[in-house]
């Protein structure tokens, strides 16, 4: 028996930066996570300023970004090579005024080996969990299985930050809150630059949209020395011909970017090279029971666009973290005590949630004279003072989010 503080389940962005966190506020965690980190393969990459700064403030961003990383200047919705919208973050303050291209895995380890500096950090690697523990209707710890057996954790509070698919949710009984709120997927490909004939992914500092003939392209470099691509199609569409749409995937990537034609053809050659995102919004009927929260995917989930997932889930955790702290000294982690960090975030998601409907609309809709509009239409406006308000909307979100320091005691 494992007995902890808190035990968090997902070591994604969202456990770790809790779990330190929590850690250098004298609290005692235990983090379970399904796979092995360095096994795991992420497509999220891109970081937004606001994650950026808190990460820095945080102590682990100098470490990450050690590891490998590409600064990005600007997000475009081009047609062709004419750009429609031009989001250039250098409009904003400095240090935080670019994006940063950086694998998960990086930030991950990064955080991870901050939390191990620590006695009060227990971490299992490759436990998957089975059940939660309950008395008397409050959830008190959880067992895992892994390779080695069984282990059961009691703490009191489980914290489910396992993702889109949330065992700890599934578990707690708490729908999901699926939302078909965008009409595209995304099938993903990562190809090396070296093939591009641009040289260096080092070189492409931004994140496009590229809107051709077919479907929309979305393309930014990724360490080391590779470039992400990301075809959108029909919302569940792939579930028909996956032949026949790997065939359509392969001939519009090329269109929309001829200058990776070699890669791409060297790269995709059997549609067991794509990887599927399905694509849809979610936020959970409730975050909190009594000893439960969910944070980051596991409570709301969001459409790639605007590079928001490595982002909410470090803000999750931050603005968690003084709640759970107080908790832990209290000795009470009851429904209503934890409900106070979901009735603070909430409004802040569903901002989130409509502004992406949104830029979908807007960027990736074809179709019709008002999808042909509407980029233009941002284009003039992100020539005005709007437009740098709205820059800084995406990069930070719509109210900043305070670290609570004071409550670290190492």
């Amino acid at each position: 028996m494992i007995r902890s503080d808190v035990c968090i389940v997902g070591g994604g962005p969202a456990g770790l930066t809790l779990s330190l966190l929590l850690l250098r506020s004298g609290v005692t965690v235990t983090l379970a996570e399904r796979s092995a980190i360095h096994g795991r393969e992420f497509r999220g990459e891109i970081l937004q300023p606001g994650g950026l700064a808190l990460l820095d403030r945080i102590g682990v961003l100098p470490g990450a970004m050690a590891r490998g990383c590409y600064p990005l200047d600007r997000f475009r919705l081009r047609e062709g090579q004419r750009a429609l919208l031009d989001i250039d973050y250098r409009r904003l303050g400095a240090p935080y005024n670019q994006l940063l291209s950086i694998p998960q895995q990086h930030l991950l380890e990064e955080l991870l080996a901050h939390c191990g500096k620590y006695p009060g950090f227990t971490y299992l690697s490759s436990h998957r969990v089975r059940s939660l523990q309950r008395r008397d209707g409050k959830v008190t710890g959880l067992t895992t299985k892994s390779p080695e057996g069984q282990t059961q954790v009691s703490a009191g509070c489980v914290v489910g930050a396992d993702g889109r698919y949330s065992k700890v949710r599934q578990l707690a009984g708490i729908p999901a809150g699926r939302i078909e709120a965008f009409n595209f997927d995304v099938l993903w490909l990562k190809v090396p630059a070296c093939g591009t004939g641009s040289g260096s992914a080092s070189g492409m500092r931004e994140v496009s949209v590229i809107r051709s003939q077919g479907n929309p392209v979305l393309v930014y470099p990724s360490w080391p020395d590779s470039v992400q691509i990301g075809w959108t199609l029909p919302h569940r569409s792939y579930a028909g011909s996956k032949d026949a749409v790997f065939e359509q995937a392969r001939g519009e990537i090329v269109r929309a970017l001829p200058e990776y034609r070699d890669a791409v053809g060297s790269a995709l050659a059997s549609v067991n090279d794509l990887t599927l995102l399905d694509v849809f919004a979610g936020c959970a009927d409730t975050w909190v029971q009594d000893g439960l929260v969910l944070i980051g995917d596991a409570a709301h989930t969001h459409s790639p666009l605007g590079a928001q997932g490595i982002n909410l889930a470090v803000q999750d955790a931050v603005l968690l973290h003084p709640v759970l702290t107080a908790a832990v000294r209290e000795g009470n982690f009851g429904a209503v005590r934890l409900r106070e960090y979901e009735t603070g975030r909430r409004p802040a998601i569903d901002a989130v949630m409509k502004f992406q409907v949104m830029q979908s609309r807007m960027m990736l809709a074809r179709g019709g004279l008002e999808a042909r509009l509407r980029p233009h239409v941002a284009r003039i406006v992100g020539r005005t003072p709007i437009g740098s308000k709205i820059t800084a909307r995406i990069a930070y979100g719509s109210s900043p989010v305070p670290l609570r320091t004071d409550l670290f005691t190492s």
